[in-house]
């Protein structure tokens, strides 16, 4: 038969306020809301529109290519850009650069048409 303490089946494991917890030893470095969300909204992000066009158009983007692109958006806006052609790999991506936030994509080699309209800076990110 189990012990009862308070109404409770020992065995369990009680905290005790000032006794630490069960991880004493563990160290877990926490960030706080407003670094994750610092973090989270500098990195570039894809409209609706542009999502659907990379999955259209087979348009398959690694880590480092996530990574190469965002550093073309922090070029593009260290200058004052503020939409983008950003040349990766033989893909076009136009960007918005003050919302970090790609708006189409396309592969060159396939494309019909190469003309880019209202945009007010060229990025090769390579």
């Amino acid at each position: 038969m189990a012990d009862v303490i308070n109404g409770v089946k020992v065995p369990f494991v009680p905290i005790i306020p000032g006794q630490g917890s069960v991880h004493k030893n563990t160290q877990l470095k926490s960030k706080s809301f407003n670094e994750i969300f610092s973090a989270e909204i500098e990195k570039v992000k894809f409209s609706n529109h542009a999502s659907k066009r990379l999955e259209a158009r087979n348009i398959q983007l690694t880590e480092n290519d996530l990574s190469k692109l965002q550093e073309a958006v922090s070029k593009a806006e260290s200058k004052g850009a503020k939409d983008s052609l950003v040349m990766m790999n033989d893909t076009a991506f136009i960007i918005n650069i003050p919302n970090k936030t790609v708006v189409t994509a396309m592969d060159i080699k396939n494309s019909k048409e190469n003309v880019f309209t209202n945009i007010d800076s060229v990025v090769f990110a390579e």
